[in-house]
């Protein structure tokens, strides 16, 4: 696809990436927004294909989701060759992306000070799990160590006695590349209006203890003294635990089984308390627990909890839903990963993006624009697919050229 033919509110940016693993969904954000990403890669590919499970027709779904919408291109940086192509893929980019370990471009003399000696206005992002700063700096790592560093993720221990890890939604290597991109983002606005571009870099770990601010703020908070710091008025002021943990014995808060299912009852509001106990035919209840108007779970109101349970019982998670939306109440239905595509807001708000076009079904970008329309992904791309139309549509090389590359092991063959 041609400049002239993309489309999406990044349509006219380019990225070069340099990616190994996960951290490549750092592109992967704006790729979906129309940006266009060259992903560079050595004469062995990136191993994310072969990666993890599920294997797709060979491919690991991880490839095919984190590089759609790429193209790639086959350098061997280690050849004078490679480096000057990847220099006049740089020269007219607005961004780099090195995602692996920090300084790997460093090391071969393709670092952002050398980088911005060629092209003034780039902006250079470094994404790896720790950072390029502190003692965990250089260590090699993979995705659940940055949840369990920022305490999101605790061990379980087995009937037999091993420890083991549960369960759980990754943060860290989602949020990581969400942060990142935010910052190209920021960086080419900089860019775009003085000329001069700017070098970042973002640590999964600490977008993992980023996203988790709630909980290490309040047990930060309740370092203070009681004169200055209280928990809330519902609460009588009592300093309750940070985050969900202050929330198991909650009744106003908390799930309830339905006739086929579960939900989140979620009226810690007064108004949404009424709005419940009215629709339901028991203002009663409201009369008899009003509550404090703001933030009241009823925790530990044990009689109003055996009520609410029955009262729950009688309906299906379909009805308790249409209920809340028509009664004025929070009422949320609870999926598992293999039932969420079968939601209806699900499959209103995040079609999949099929696997005709992307090799599996994927879920799509959740941004929305309404006056912008973003490219539909292309499907992930082999090691050096495109190393041909990008050397001569980007860079405008002749058949000679590029033959000459390929003789000197530039592109990875000689």
């Amino acid at each position: 696809m041609g400049d002239q033919d993309r489309i999406g509110p990044l349509a006219g940016v380019r990225i070069v990436e340099c990616s190994m693993l996960g951290p490549g969904a750092i592109s992967t954000h704006l790729a979906d927004m129309g940006a266009e990403v060259i992903k560079v890669e050595p004469p062995s590919g990136d191993y994310i294909r072969r990666m993890t499970w599920p294997i797709v027709e060979g491919t690991s779904l991880m490839h095919l989701h984190i590089s759609r919408g790429k193209r790639s291109i086959v350098l061997d940086l280690r050849t004078p060759e490679g480096s000057a192509v990847f220099l006049d893929l740089v020269r007219d980019a607005d961004a780099v992306v090195e995602a692996m370990r920090p300084g790997g471009l460093e090391r071969r003399g393709l670092g952002y000070e050398a980088l911005k000696e060629l092209n003034p206005r780039i902006v250079f992002c470094t994404i790896s799990g720790y950072g390029t700063t502190g003692p965990y700096a250089t260590m090699p790592s993979h995705g659940i160590a940055y949840d369990v560093w920022a305490g999101l993720v605790a061990p379980e221990t087995t009937d037999d006695g091993f420890c083991a890890i549960p369960e759980h939604p990754s943060v860290g290597i989602h949020a990581g590349p969400l942060f990142g991109a935010l910052g190209i983002l920021a960086g080419i606005t900089q860019a775009r209006a003085t000329g001069e571009g700017c070098q970042l870099e973002v640590a999964q770990s600490d977008a993992a203890a980023a996203m988790d601010w709630l909980r290490s703020e309040t047990y930060r908070a309740y370092e203070r003294p009681e004169s200055e710091v209280t928990g809330n008025e519902a609460d009588g002021f009592e300093r309750r635990a940070p985050g969900t943990a202050g929330m198991r014995d909650g009744v106003r808060y908390q799930f309830y089984e339905t006739a086929d299912g579960h939900v989140l009852f979620m009226a810690s509001e007064r108004e949404f308390w009424k709005s419940f106990c009215v629709g339901i035919g028991r203002p009663e209840l409201f009369d008899a627990h009003p509550g404090s108007q703001y933030a009241d779970h009823a925790r530990g109101n044990t009689e109003l909890r055996t009520v609410l349970r029955a009262e729950f019982r009688r309906r299906t998670t379909a009805e308790w839903v249409a209920f809340g939306d028509g009664h004025n109440t929070p009422i949320a239905p609870v999926n598992t990963p293999q039932t969420l595509a079968a939601d209806p807001q699900f499959q209103d708000r995040l079609p999949w993006i099929p696997a005709a076009a992307v090799g599996a079904d994927q879920v799509p970008s959740p941004l929305k624009f309404a006056d912008s329309p973003v490219p539909v992904p292309t499907k992930a791309p082999t090691v050096g697919q495109h190393t041909d139309e990008v050397l001569t549509d980007v860079l405008g090389y002749d058949a000679d050229r590029i033959a000459a590359l390929r003789e000197s092991g530039a592109l990875g063959e000689s």
